[in-house]
């Protein structure tokens, strides 16, 4: 199997985590080809950085399709660009949000979902109620840029886990799912240190691509999902024209 997974921020080195996670998650024979976005911010914090990262995104889908990937994960939880990515192409798309969320409900009644800074809340919790977890999962924040998350002199990974903490009390969680694919390295030993599932959205969302690809399963194309429609696009979008079929 050749899984593609995409970093849609710019910000390498975090691709470099998010590669391991995919990597450690996968079965043997499995490929993970990770890629870094050639264009849009370099992290993605809130809707107006979400829309930016879209057309790279995209264009790396694309190429990886085209290069013989046979899934495709998005590795933001925001699953930016997810509904998008699934017109686009003809493989399967996974979002690291709904594929974390989907694997909690699978361990766990009630479980929390700890993400980076205020301006990622809403868009988790509005991500929650449509994949039909709300009465199932609350979402914390813990007060932290993503980029510090790639810093070891930051505080980061000391709030992450004070805000756990504060999840196994107040919500009396079950399960915790890292809300950030810039938390995937961590999961393994925060799992160890609060004796519950920690449950990281690149590992979960390799494991879905696996099972589609090994059921030959993808995308279905007959409504909300159908192929765009050819038509020009104008200006600096113009590559990103539907073709016609």
């Amino acid at each position: 199997m050749r899984i593609l997974v995409v970093n849609p921020n710019t910000t390498a080195s975090m691709t470099e985590t998010i590669e391991a996670a995919a990597t450690s998650a996968a079965a043997e024979g499995t490929m993970i080809e990770a890629t870094t976005s050639g264009m849009g911010p370099v992290s993605i914090e809130g809707y107006y950085d979400e829309v930016f990262a879209m057309p790279g995104l995209l264009a790396e889908i694309r190429r990886g399709e085209a290069g013989g990937a046979q899934a495709a994960v998005i590795a933001c939880f925001d699953d930016t660009g997810l509904d998008a990515a699934r017109s686009m192409a003809s493989i399967p798309v996974i979002g690291i949000c709904e594929a974390a969320l989907t694997l909690a409900s699978f361990v766990a009644a009630r479980f929390t979902v700890v993400t980076t800074s205020e301006r990622s809340r809403v868009p988790v919790e509005e991500l929650v109620r449509r994949y039909g977890f709300a009465s199932r999962a609350k979402v914390r924040v813990a007060g932290v840029p993503v980029l510090a998350l790639e810093d070891p002199n930051s505080d980061a990974v000391a709030k992450l886990k004070m805000e756990i903490a504060r999840a196994l009390d107040d919500d009396r969680a079950e399960a915790i799912v890292l809300g950030c694919a810039g938390m995937a390295d961590l999961a393994a030993a925060l799992q160890r240190e609060f004796g519950l599932p920690v449950i990281d959205g690149v590992g979960a969302a390799v494991k879905q691509a696996e099972a589609l690809i090994a059921l030959g399963l993808t995308t279905g194309k007959r409504g909300a999902y159908a192929s765009p429609l050819p038509k020009p696009f104008i200006g600096m979008l113009a590559d990103f024209a539907p073709p016609a079929a």
